[in-house]
């Protein structure tokens, strides 16, 4: 991790992530960047459904191949890069077709460093290959839930699932979040943890670093007024006043499990993740 000098009283604890030390080039390949408008927490009608959120450094847009098609066909690593627009890091592949595409790195794969896609391989970081052939106990990344569907789960940066089994066509996998779900075992999915373990260790420090990436300063619901919040107004301090914590809409929270009961996929659950809160 990379410190600072306490110039500031908000510069004192604030640490970052060493890019120079990991990465091997600042700038993009042009043909696989493209720009985008980033949506600032509203929906299609412009309206804000996810509060908080806006401005932040402007970004271009990396085309990441989550669908991994070129099968048997060896790729190498030609570059390690940053991607602002999630945790883990990205490098350059190379296919001996010629190709070129952006892949989602695991940890401790390097410049120099080659993969395959087939459906069974060495069990190596980055290799990928179909969740039948991959033994009980190993670690994976972007996970496919559905057959050429490209990569769904894992995906952010030091995470990784498991596999503890397979059975009648299904492959058991747990997932960072505790949930045990079955997948249908010909999905593929990449060997080892997605790079950049060291993310979740950062420390903003400062609400200007929290503008730049995006993150608008959060209003406590007891500060707000009766109209905005169902916890706003009084004379002073006042408690929430209601059974259960709920938001802005009425929305009960907290521990409210808020999975249809219908759900397509409720029969691949063996086991539902584990609250958090309650884990502690």
């Amino acid at each position: 991790m990379k410190t600072y000098k306490p110039t500031t009283p908000s510069r004192r604890f604030m640490t970052g992530i060493d890019y120079r030390k990991i990465l091997t080039t600042n700038d993009p390949l042009k043909s696989l960047t493209r720009g985008f408008s980033r949506g600032s927490g509203r929906n299609n009608f412009g309206r804000i459904t996810s509060p908080y959120k806006g401005a932040g450094h402007k970004r271009s847009y990396r085309e990441i191949d989550f669908k991994y098609n070129k099968l048997n066909i060896p790729a190498k690593i030609v570059s390690v890069e940053y991607d602002p627009n999630r945790s883990g890091f990205i490098g350059l592949a190379v296919f001996a077709d010629g190709a070129k595409r952006y892949v989602l790195l695991p940890k401790s794969v390097k410049v120099g460093d080659t993969f395959l896609v087939a459906e069974k391989g060495d069990l190596l970081p980055g290799h990928r290959m179909s969740l039948k052939n991959i033994p009980v106990g190993t670690n994976v990344y972007n996970i496919e839930i559905k057959k050429n569907a490209g990569a769904k789960l894992v995906r952010s940066a030091g995470s990784f699932a498991q596999v503890v089994a397979h059975d009648a066509g299904f492959t058991s996998i747990k997932l960072p979040s505790t949930e045990i779900r079955k997948i249908p075992d010909f999905c593929f999915a990449s060997i080892g943890s997605v790079s950049n373990d060291e993310y979740r260790l950062r420390v903003i420090g400062k609400a200007g670093r929290s503008r730049w990436l995006g993150w608008r300063p959060k209003t406590r619901a007891k500060a707000k007024n009766p109209v905005d919040h169902p916890y706003g107004g009084g004379e002073g301090s006042q408690p929430r006043g209601t059974r259960r914590p709920k938001t802005k809409y009425g929305k009960t929270t907290g521990g409210v499990k808020t999975r249809h009961p219908k759900k397509y996929s409720n029969s691949h659950i063996i086991s539902r993740r584990v609250n958090r809160k309650l884990k502690k």
